[in-house]
């Protein structure tokens, strides 16, 4: 049993969000055109509190893209985004929602950020999805969206990590930024994730 794991494409992870990837819309044409070959898709959707601990807006004297040390390791300060209930926060107006059997929410605990489907930051606090991939019987994970470098990589390491075969959808994903997109692929690589293009799923 396969799934498609749809990573946080996410208005505000688009050209024109707060916090872009470099063509992240890209993403949607390619994601829309699989989903249908997957019996079990799941979106999942950064929802950040207002003044979340990862905002550099709640941190005085830092600046978007610093570094700070936070109980459960170092964390990249980022640009307000995907604020709960707005606009930034809202799935691409373009991509088929209709066609996903569940959306999990994450990064919604104000005091720990969240990149993988799977668990946050602490690496202790779980977001279901493996539950329920495991109740419909899921072997194998087909992971696209947004950002490689970040919510895809970390997606896509912690379902190795869970004893799943994992496939990134390499033009069906988009990133940060050059050098962490090629390092990120690098430590995908390692953990044995595949890489694959839509016309293969």
């Amino acid at each position: 049993m396969r799934a498609l794991l749809v990573i946080d494409v996410q208005n505000d992870f688009c050209p024109g969000g707060a916090l872009p990837t470099r063509g992240g819309d890209a993403v949607v044409p390619a994601i829309n055109g699989i989903l249908d070959r997957f019996p079990v898709v799941v979106l999942t959707q950064d929802w950040h509190p207002p003044g979340h601990i990862s905002f550099a807006s709640a941190h005085t004297g830092n600046s978007p893209f610093d570094t700070i040390e936070l109980p459960y390791g170092e964390q990249v300060l980022w640009p307000d985004h995907c604020v709960q209930g707005s606009a930034g926060a809202a799935l691409h107006a373009d991509l088929h929602t209709d066609r996903a059997h569940a959306v999990v929410r994450k990064g919604y605990h104000p005091d720990v950020d969240s990149y993988s489907g799977f668990q946050e930051n602490d690496r202790s606090t779980t977001t279901g999805l493996h539950g329920l991939l495991f109740e419909r019987g899921v072997q194998e994970v087909w992971v696209c969206g947004l950002a490689t470098d970040y919510c895809v990589k970390w997606t896509a390491l912690d379902a190795v990590d869970l004893g799943y075969r994992v496939v990134v959808v390499e033009d069906a994903v988009r990133g940060v930024a050059e050098e962490t997109v090629r390092a990120a692929w690098a430590e995908m690589a390692e953990a044995g994730v595949r890489r694959a293009r839509a016309s293969e799923a």
